[in-house]
């Protein structure tokens, strides 16, 4: 046999024992037998560096480091679950079904809700074609690099169509044990809890990292399993479970809620015994055929639930009450609290929210109150133990002034605002959420960083983010800074100045301006210039824009600082553009139309297509239903050419499709 012959046999035994090992927990070789086998394949591909293959079992040990992650638009969009809280959540959401399909009763699949990071696997020709975060479920970012090196997931499965499978990445609780306890051996932050670690590690830059946090992962969602003839999901699941992925194996199939009911309590039993976190159990309607009948929102499927466990208690000590500044003037007080352990994490603080939620819970400073995590994840105090009080309480007082720059304090109920633009605490604020993640996205310049700028007088104002490279020697003699973590940090800016408006726009913290209302804003006007001469009246009249938002803009815009601010950026070479898809103001066929596409293209990806469609002023579906007007298919189209075919909606083969664009002077 041949070295190159040799390199190949050698992959696909190593996938082999990684699939035994890591899925079946049924390994046939020992490891040492595995060892020899990995490193006679390590040096073959070294003899061999031609036959490099990024989804090789030696690429799974990581070493990539990436600049940053790519972003990918996801080809369907990857929905939230409606939650259930308690039975009479699930009973309706049970009635609900009975009445859209019209029966008795209804066959359910019931699965542990596993606490992690939600992933999208796309596979092209049976290999892995990227993995991504669900990010805001419309775009996420690529992390392939990441996942590939989670043994349990495999690179090349035997299926030669294309298809996706989503799931959940999670660590284990025995990984996590391993790795805070070298953490503390070496002085470092300890992870909060499992779900932290998870999504710390798969969003690391550095693949190696990821890959010694030894993840794991289960797959619940054959995306289009139906373009496989399979309509039930959990045949879906084992299908799935057939060709190599790992699932779940509590997974069961209910006939009617009740016993959907009785699988939750039996697992609330048994969520301590797990090796896994859960905080949940997610419910699906077993039948896929019928998901289109039952519908979905334009966020969430109707034919699922998760349902949330209730939140762990803990009892601890109030020990003070403290306030903090948020970036628009807003005081916020704070729970200083004994150390306690909530749903496997340390909490020593919560929010307080405002005056009225103090008084409202009868909270006096000593008191012994109750905690839990809302959704599992904020810290809230529940209550005050009031029978357990000694006389040493001290009543809650709301401050007058400032904590921070001692201005007083201006009252719109139910909040407190300091009205000085000035405090430094809005303005350390305002330059953590400019660089924030769904902002411009600035690594290494998180809320630790910031502050410490802005003490050392390096970082007053968001322009001078972009002046800090000027002041490269002085962060040498800062303590945390090294060449490299100063090079990452200026290059991070530097990638920063081409983010899209919309990005620009959430970033400068204009009141009452999300992440979705300045996409709407950078879409419909598309450089900052013609957004700043907009009135009142007219950003009224678009559609999600209110009074109070249209208000605030013109407001933050008439400011003149602000527009010094806004000069001084772009000067310093900040783009203003909105650069994603944008609406063509030709007439053409697509304009306002809901398209599907099907099938593989020959001259466009899937991504492709589906911009060159929004462009067109198209809204693009992942299902067909009588309200699609369009489906557009490539060969080996299935059932949604099938389906659009019974329903009436007009179809379009390739040919026809470039026809049309070409009509609308899209090449």
């Amino acid at each position: 046999m041949s070295d190159i012959n040799r390199i190949y046999e050698l992959r696909l035994l190593l996938e082999k024992y990684n699939h035994e090992y890591y899925v079946l927990d049924n390994p046939s070789v020992d490891d040492m037998e595995y060892d020899r086998l990995m490193n006679e394949l390590i040096s073959l591909e070294a003899k061999y560096p031609e036959t490099h293959d990024a989804l090789s079992p030696s690429q799974r040990v990581g070493g990539q480091v990436l600049d940053n992650f790519v972003q990918v638009e996801h080809k369907r969009q990857m929905l939230s679950l409606a939650n259930a809280f308690n039975e009479d959540d699930l009973e309706d959401f049970d009635r609900k079904i009975r009445e859209a399909l019209n029966i008795d009763e209804v066959d359910y699949v019931a699965e542990l809700k596993i606490d992690g990071l939600a992933v999208s696997l796309d596979y092209v020709g049976g290999r892995l074609n990227y993995a991504a975060t669900r990010g805001d479920g419309v775009v996420g970012e690529n992390v392939t690099n990441n996942v590939v090196t989670i043994k349990s997931i495999p690179t090349i499965v035997d299926i030669s169509k294309d298809f996706e499978v989503r799931g959940e990445i999670f660590m284990p609780k025995k990984s996590l044990l391993a790795l805070n306890k070298a953490k503390a051996e070496n002085n470092e932050q300890l992870f909060a809890n499992a779900r932290n670690a998870a999504a710390g590690s798969i969003r690391n830059l550095d693949s190696k990292i990821a890959a010694n946090r030894k993840l794991d992962a289960f797959l619940y969602y054959f995306v289009n399993a139906s373009d496989f003839g399979l309509t039930s999901h959990y045949a879906s699941l084992e299908f799935l479970k057939q060709k190599g992925f790992k699932i779940n194996p509590h997974v069961r199939k209910c006939r009617g809620i009740n016993n959907v009911i009785a699988y939750i309590k039996e697992y609330e039993q048994k969520r301590p015994s797990l090796d896994y976190d859960i905080d949940g159990i997610v419910i699906k309607v077993d039948d896929l055929r019928s998901y289109q009948k039952i519908g979905q929102t334009a966020k969430t499927p109707k034919w699922a639930i998760a349902y949330k466990f209730p939140p762990e208690l803990a009892v601890t000590k109030l020990k003070d009450i403290i306030f903090t500044v948020g970036r628009t003037g807003k005081i916020t007080p704070n729970a200083v609290l004994e150390p306690v352990r909530v749903a496997g994490s340390l909490v020593q603080r919560a929010t307080l929210h405002n005056q009225d939620f103090i008084l409202q819970k009868k909270l006096m400073i000593g008191d012994y109150v109750t905690l839990r995590k809302a959704g599992d994840v904020i810290p809230e105090v529940v209550s005050a133990l009031i029978d357990q009080r000694d006389g040493s309480e001290r009543p809650f007082v709301m401050i007058t002034n400032c904590p921070v720059c001692a201005t007083a304090l201006k009252f719109k109920d139910p909040m407190h605002f300091c009205p000085n633009p000035h405090c430094s605490a809005r303005t350390i604020e305002k330059l953590i959420h400019f660089s924030s993640r769904d902002a411009m996205d600035i690594e290494g310049l998180g809320e630790k960083i910031v502050e410490l700028l802005f003490n050392e007088n390096m970082v007053k104002t968001i322009p001078d983010i972009y002046n800090l490279a000027a002041f490269s020697q002085e962060l040498m003699e800062v303590e945390g800074f090294s060449h490299k973590s100063i090079a990452n940090l200026l290059n991070a800016i530097e990638a920063s100045k081409t983010k899209s408006l919309e990005k620009v726009l959430f970033g400068l913290g204009i009141r009452e301006v999300g992440s979705k209302t300045a996409k709407i804003l950078a879409k419909k006007y598309e450089n900052i210039e013609y957004l700043m001469m907009a009135t009142q009246e007219e950003l009224t009249t678009i559609r999600d824009i209110g009074p109070v938002a249209s208000n605030a803009l013109v407001e933050f815009f008439d400011d003149e600082n602000n527009q010094n601010m806004i000069v001084q950026l772009k000067n310093l070479g900040i783009n203003f553009t909105y650069l994603g898809p944008k609406t063509s103001e030709i007439d053409n066929i697509f304009k306002d139309k809901t398209v599907v596409l099907t099938g593989s293209l020959e001259h466009y990806t899937r991504e492709q297509a589906t911009t060159i469609l929004e462009k067109l002023g198209a809204k693009v579906s992942g299902s067909v239903s009588k309200k699609t007007d369009f489906v557009v298919y490539g060969s080996e189209a299935g059932s949604k050419l099938t389906k659009a075919e019974s329903l009436g909606v007009k179809t379009l083969d390739e040919n026809q499709f470039i026809a049309h664009l070409q009509e609308a002077n899209i090449q």
